[in-house]
């Protein structure tokens, strides 16, 4: 065990909390320091026997999220000493009305607002989204809540390489589902990226590290690309009196791999691996003059491309965003994305939120109105939403996401949507009995279905009947929460009147059998029909979903229903096929890595040598996903609680199903070709292999048997050889 120096650790406490100090310093009134420094020894005393998993002092957590809050956010004294006691009630003995009483009601509203919920669930329900949820709630009355946790959170990311494998797994998912969308819809880039890049690191340190040394070993190359691709601009810039700078940077790790993926093209491939940015100093009347005039500078020397032109200048994103991008085609034949903007926008995107508030008064503009228009808009949604924590953090995080639309009213006013909003949505944001009575709408004069997407500047008129209702399939294709909100609840409602004429049909046939409608009985109805709630069964029962003769029969002796048998009739084609010793250990599952029966999920097909978690489920017990699987993400930030270590053992000879995308140039003899490396060579059994081809191209998929992913990797790589072959990928089933 290793021996702590105490006298040492103090020492950096210590230095620690004056720097602190030193970046609060410019902004501090009155007593703040002296509260601070309270909040600092109430916590230093609260945490004085904790330590952390890295084995360091735990009060280094609160003096780091504060650190953040003040210098990457910007934020003031009472975030500060929230941010300093933000674990102490959920760890330590204190209450929150220790903290009201000591620090005043503003300061206990954030760490209510910031401490988890204890106790006890309903069955169904997730922990992780409870916690959301009553964060959200707080959000409403005070958005510091929100940015300390997005504190909090970056500093567990930081620190995450001392926790365990599936801990690390659970607290990433976690982050790219909400906190990074939260980061970008709250403006703060710079964290929305740190995140997106650490949520990489640890689902998929392989490709992290891969993507990271090939930015590093092109690092000179770029450079030197950069500072070509500047002079020009500099000189004139100069020559025109600018005040400015301009900075080059790579772009995330993160967007990069993205784009790998999306666009399915290697690294080498990926053109705006970096953007240039031109950063103006001058006032503010002057601002949107000055942008254009250093747009057409960099466009005398540079051709744009015409349709990467975005102007958030004229019309900011939602989060406040402002900035002029275009791409560029330099000389020596590569895009390069240029983003144009003033120092004071610099500021907003970088420190997002906190900066608004430091412009607000200079600008009297609308730049902050985005924001507070979200906020009125969360607000709304946490009033109108009694759905579950679930559907609720669903909800939220489709309304966090990334792109907006911009529309027009018929008499020009400005509205702003999700990405993929429809006309219905539109309707349901001029108000919702518009929303509700919609019947189509004129977009550009032309009628469209209410299914209809909204492009950018579309002109929308809607068109309404009385007659008109909301029905299930409009929950198919709504967007912004809203609507759905305001569909779900006219639903119930038009449900619950239905389910009112089911519930007299029970209670006839109840008579009938001298029966009464209580508790016992009403379970016994549940537990038969396999439902979870009344409302569903007897809306059931009025639309003849289910025979009101039935209801007779659910009483009657459990043997006489017997449908659950059909677990063994149904195939298995994706265990795996035993072709060596029948009592192989293929995986060990759990802390004490055991041996357990399990399934291999068909989302994701895991093969031996992927990285790989278990899940438990509700009735088909512990199944496998890869760590990279597409519904890792949303398993583990809704039901972290459920996620089990799991990994191979050095496994006999067993075959395993998984599948190949092969693209290249159309000639005769090449299925052949492929076909007889796969059969003879490797001797890999295909099960179904089909070739599309369009335009002297090809397509092929082909599912075949492998022992692991050495076994699949050799197998690409010779495929790969096979002349006119362009591209080898493994696909998810």
């Amino acid at each position: 065990m290793q021996t702590v120096d105490i006298e040492k650790e103090n020492k950096e406490i210590i230095r620690r909390y004056r720097k602190l100090l030193r970046h609060a310093k410019p902004f501090l009134k009155d007593d703040d320091a002296k509260i601070i420094k309270k909040a600092f020894f109430t916590s230093l005393q609260a945490h004085k026997d904790m330590r952390r998993r890295s084995g360091e002092p735990y009060i280094y957590h609160p003096l780091a999220v504060a650190q953040i809050a003040v210098e990457e956010i910007g934020l003031g004294t009472t975030s500060i000493i929230a941010a300093l006691l933000h674990d102490v009630v959920e760890d330590t003995h204190l209450e929150i009305s220790d903290i009201e009483r000591d620090f005043g009601p503003k300061v206990a509203r954030i760490i209510d607002g910031l401490t988890k919920i204890s106790g006890v669930f309903e069955h169904g329900s997730s922990q992780q989204a409870e916690n959301f949820r009553k964060m959200i709630l707080t959000l409403s009355d005070d958005v510091r809540v929100i940015l300390i946790k997005l504190a909090d959170r970056l500093h567990n990311m930081r620190t995450l390489g001392s926790m365990p494998r599936e801990k690390q797994l659970k607290i990433s998912s976690e982050t790219i589902y909400l906190y990074a969308p939260l980061a970008h819809r709250l403006g703060l880039y710079a964290i929305k990226t740190e995140l997106e890049d650490l949520y990489l690191k640890y689902t998929d340190p392989e490709v992290y590290r891969g993507i990271a040394r090939k930015i590093n070993e092109t690092k000179s190359a770029r450079d030197k690309f950069i500072k070509d691709f500047i002079e020009p601009l500099q000189l004139t810039l100069d020559k025109s009196n600018f005040e400015f700078i301009v900075k080059g940077r790579p772009k995330s790790i993160y967007s990069i791999w993205n784009k790998i993926r999306k666009q399915n093209t290697p690294f080498e491939e990926v053109y705006d691996l970096f953007a240039v940015r031109i950063i103006i100093d001058t006032p503010y009347e002057n601002e949107k003059a000055a942008c254009w005039k250093a747009y057409s500078i960099v466009t005398d020397f540079y051709k744009p491309n015409p349709d990467r032109l975005r102007d958030w200048i004229s019309t900011p994103k939602a989060n406040g965003y402002e900035s002029l991008h275009t791409t560029v085609m330099s000389k020596s034949g590569q895009w390069v994305e240029v983003q144009i903007r003033t120092k004071r926008m610099d500021d907003i995107a970088e420190k997002g939120y906190a900066a608004h508030w430091k412009y607000k008064e200079a600008t009297q503009s609308k730049s902050e109105s985005g924001l507070e228009e979200w906020i009125k808009k969360v607000r709304e949604l946490i009033e109108t939403n009694d759905s579950s924590a679930l559907e609720f953090m669903d909800d939220f995080r489709t309304n966090l996401f990334h792109e907006e639309v911009f529309v027009f009213t018929p008499k020009g006013d400005l509205k702003i949507l999700p990405h993929g909003a429809t006309t219905l949505d539109f309707a349901f944001e001029i108000h919702t009995q518009i929303g509700m009575h919609c019947l189509g709408a004129k977009v550009n004069q032309k009628l469209v279905p209410l299914s209809y997407i909204l492009n950018n500047g579309d002109q929308v008129e809607i068109l309404t009947s009385s007659k008109q209702k909301p029905s299930e399939d409009w929950l198919k294709f709504v967007v912004s929460s809203k609507a759905r909100a305001k569909i779900k609840d006219c639903l119930k409602e038009e449900k619950k009147k239905i389910a009112s004429d089911g519930k007299e049909i029970v209670l006839r046939k109840l008579h009938q059998m001298k029966l009464d409608l209580n508790a016992e009985t009403l379970n016994q109805l549940l537990i038969y029909f396999n439902m979870k709630f009344p409302l569903d069964l007897y809306y059931d029962i009025a639309k003849g979903i289910i025979d009101p003769k039935e209801i007779k029969k659910f009483q009657e002796p459990k043997e006489i229903k017997k449908p659950e048998k059909k677990e063994v009739v149904e195939p298995k084609p994706q265990e795996p096929k035993k072709t060596g010793d029948p009592n192989a250990d293929l995986l060990l599952i759990g802390d004490d890595m055991e041996k357990i029966d399990y399934k291999l999920a068909k989302c994701c097909n895991p093969i031996p040598g992927d990285d790989v978690f278990g899940f438990v489920t509700v009735n088909e017990g512990i199944k496998i996903h890869r760590t990279t699987c597409p519904n890792a993400i949303e398993l583990m930030s809704h039901y972290g609680y459920r996620v089990v270590k799991a990994k191979w053992t050095a496994q006999k000879e067993l075959a395993f199903l998984t599948g190949l995308k092969i693209n290249g140039m159309d000639r005769v003899g090449i299925v052949n070709d492929i076909t007889r490396i796969i059969s003879n060579e490797l001797k890999v059994n295909m099960r179904s292999i089909t070739i599309e081809t369009e335009d002297g191209m090809f397509e092929g998929r082909i599912m075949l048997f492998v022992h692991d992913t050495k076994h699949l990797n050799k197998l690409i790589m010779k495929l790969k050889k096979v002349q006119d072959v362009i591209t080898v990928n493994r696909f998810e089933s």
